[in-house]
């Protein structure tokens, strides 16, 4: 009996033994796992921190460069066109700028009362470049289309590419309004006066206009057309000498240009007139319905406008090739109409400025540096 109740108590005694191990075997791989469970949770807020520090970093060194805000835009727009791309004094407000298609859109009222002028351009959102105008690819591929096979603009991009004749024809399309028109005029006029009847030259104008205000009746566009053409149509000799005067301001200073250029202005008058009768010039403005897209047609050379696909202002074509390449300034301009020459005239080694002028009205030049968009940049669809 008593080796019974000793054999029971040694039973107990390993059973509880084993217990006592067991737990204790499971006290250590509970602790092991609270403390894996600890160093995981320890990594893991590392990570996050990392990231949350890195994001921080990433937010402070990158982003904020790469995404100026909203007034940093309109601030650094407003002072780079009044430093570069204008005449000093020009009066510019910056009407509005909006966040489009990852740029800001800024437009900008250049100019002040009857001659101000208002322009759509576009700045990165990281501040780095600005864009004086903007091209529409879908539009620009479907007018390429309704050429009959595009080749006439493959051959318009490249200079090489313009027929040499003995006298070459050259013809410059703008809108009288159009800051890089007027730039263009500036440019070509040292040329015109360096060549003189070595060429045959005539200003034409772009089948519509854009600088003018049906809701104020304001129509300084298309009665400088106007001018224009019937100072050329009848006083051709004049024409120079008005548009160097009247390049310098602009609107007001239309008579007393005439009167310095030696331009008979009753005649310029009656012209004026005769030819808004005739090309239904006050009719279309009036006329929203037959509007090019929001402008007013003004088809005086509308043929011409067709057979070179012009688009906007300004657009050189000389021997019937749009010279895309031209530039703006005289020097680039010279070079580019004497190359259209079987033989060229001594006048083509005149010495002219390589500088291009500014944009819109004055007598100052581009910027050397941050200005080339207002170079090539158009006023047009």
């Amino acid at each position: 009996m008593e080796t019974e109740k000793k054999e029971m108590k040694d039973g107990e005694v390993k059973e509880a033994e084993k217990k006592e191990t067991q737990y204790a075997h499971t006290h250590e791989k509970n602790t092991r796992r609270k403390k894996q469970q600890s160093v995981f949770l320890k990594v893991v807020l590392l990570v996050l921190l990392i990231g949350l520090v890195g994001g921080f970093w990433y937010y402070k060194t990158v982003w904020i460069k790469a995404h100026i805000t909203t007034a940093e835009a309109k601030t650094k727009v407003e002072n780079f066109i009044k430093n570069d791309l204008v005449p000093p004094g020009t009066n510019i407000e910056i009407s509005s700028i909006t966040k489009e298609n990852g740029l800001f859109k800024v437009v900008v009222k250049v100019g002040a009362d009857k001659q101000q002028q208002e322009i759509t351009s576009y700045l990165s959102q990281d501040g780095l470049n600005f864009f004086p105008s903007v091209m529409n690819i879908a539009q620009i591929d479907a007018e390429k289309a309704k050429n009959s096979n595009g080749s006439q603009q493959a051959t318009a991009s490249k200079q090489a590419d313009i027929p040499k004749t003995d006298k070459p024809v050259v013809e410059l399309f703008v809108m009288s309004y159009c800051p890089y028109g007027t730039q263009m005029e500036k440019g070509i006029l040292p040329v015109l006066n360096a060549l003189k009847s070595k060429i045959d030259f005539t200003l034409k104008f772009v089948s519509y206009s854009m600088h003018n205000d049906l809701a104020s009746n304001d129509r300084k566009e298309l009665d400088e057309n106007l001018r224009q053409y019937c100072i050329q149509k009848n006083q051709p000799t004049k024409l120079a000498d008005y548009l160097t005067c009247f390049l310098k301001k602009g609107q007001g200073t239309e008579n007393d240009c005439m009167k310095s250029s030696g331009v008979v202005s009753a005649q310029v008058a009656t012209c004026m007139t005769q030819a808004d009768t005739q090309f239904n010039v006050t009719k279309d403005f009036q006329d929203k319905s037959t509007y090019q897209g929001t402008f007013p047609l003004f088809e005086i050379d509308k043929a011409d406008n067709a057979k070179y696909n012009v688009q906007g202002s300004p657009t050189l074509v000389i021997n019937g090739v749009e010279a895309s390449s031209a530039g703006r300034d005289s020097a680039s301009i010279l070079k580019t109409i004497c190359g259209a020459f079987n033989k060229q005239p001594k006048e083509c080694s005149t010495s002219l400025s390589s500088t291009a002028p500014s944009p819109g009205f004055g007598d100052s030049t581009a910027a050397a540096t941050g200005t080339a968009g207002s170079n090539t940049a158009s006023c047009g669809n």
